[in-house]
């Protein structure tokens, strides 16, 4: 069971395609779910490695391919990305919106599902006396009920939130491994 991927000419939140965070105007006051991590390397290096979204499944849990799509070719305000996700063999897509992208600082963007708004993604990385301190945090933009029903029906998953929550601590993990490994190679 898959949810098609509808083209989106612009956001609702800001009438262009959520350029800056007026998004989370829509979005719960706090995160749904978010986790910390200390990693070993540089800042900026962990920022081009989380907004490269081509090499996200490599670490993100549920990602099973993103490809920049609209003539998009690297992380930019604005730029689009197509998801591909997977849990318990059921397949969906995603068209995201890049919100914040400051090298070294802050990679953001908005997911939509069918053409709906449905989450806020962020990654921000404060430096470190020994790398860089990296968290990574998402805002549901959608009723909980409404994500509880859709997500139950159609994923399998009981609650988005708390499973947001696992495959956060999941990525990081993952994350902070290949980021060390490479700071290692590049040392």
């Amino acid at each position: 069971m898959g949810l098609d991927i509808e083209p989106v000419s612009g956001c609702p939140y800001t009438g262009a395609c959520c350029p800056d965070a007026n998004a989370e105007e829509a979005a719960v006051a706090e995160p749904t779910a978010q986790s910390s991590i200390e990693i070993a390397a540089p800042p900026e290096m962990v920022y081009e490695l989380v907004s490269d979204v081509t090499n996200l499944p490599t670490w993100a849990a549920e990602i099973q391919r993103c490809t920049w799509v609209g003539g998009a070719t690297g992380p930019a305000v604005g730029a689009k990305f197509k998801g591909h996700n997977e849990h318990k063999k059921r397949k969906w897509g995603s068209l995201n919106v890049v919100t914040a992208a400051d090298p070294g600082r802050e990679f953001a963007f908005q997911v939509r599902i069918a053409g709906a708004p449905s989450a806020l993604w962020r990654y921000r990385i404060e430096p470190t006396d020994d790398g860089c301190r990296v968290t990574e945090s998402t805002r549901r933009l959608t009723p909980r009920p409404v994500a509880l029903a859709v997500n139950r029906l159609f994923l399998g998953i009981r609650d988005r939130d708390d499973h947001n929550q696992a495959n956060i601590e999941r990525t990081l993990a993952r994350l902070k491994e290949h980021a060390e490994a490479l700071a290692a190679r590049r040392a």
